[in-house]
């Protein structure tokens, strides 16, 4: 797990900075642009996306099975009630950190890691646990608190 400093986020959830979704979207940009997931794939490996119907149904369809099939075989409900991997690293990770599933996978793994939607002082708790896993969201948390002064 990394170690980023992500006490300024709590600070930002109070003042709501007209400018964080910018700033968030800024700082994605330049990060992504030197960074190479598959180098990683922490997200992957550590935890598990949330799947939702039309996800299941998704994916179900490309691996040929019925959506029950897929839940009885990948997937448990967690304490929200949502859908989630049974196993930590998931079952669709290939040894080079390829996604054998990529062009069928969850929402969650389209979107993550989260740092360049609209409203993220409302994801500013799940930025700070994704900043203990992904090397690129603790890089963004930094540069963010650096902008912000923390």
């Amino acid at each position: 797990m990394l170690h980023a400093d992500t006490s300024i986020l709590q600070k930002l959830k109070q003042r709501k900075p007209k400018d964080l979704d910018r700033q968030f979207q800024h700082f994605h940009d330049e990060v992504f642009a030197y960074t190479d997931c598959l180098n990683c794939a922490n997200c992957c490996k550590i935890t598990s996306p949330i799947f939702r119907p039309a996800d299941i149904e998704r994916l179900a369809k490309h691996l040929r099975m019925m959506p029950s099939e897929l839940i009885e075989q990948y997937l448990t409900i967690d304490e929200d009630g949502d859908y989630v991997l049974r196993t930590a690293s998931c079952p669709f990770l290939d040894a080079d950190n390829y996604c054998t599933v990529y062009a069928h996978r969850p929402t969650a793994c389209r979107q993550y890691p989260h740092t360049d939607r609209k409203r993220m002082h409302q994801i500013l708790n799940l930025t700070a646990r994704n900043a203990a896993i992904c090397p690129a969201v603790a890089q963004i948390v930094e540069k963010i608190a650096a902008h912000y002064g923390s």
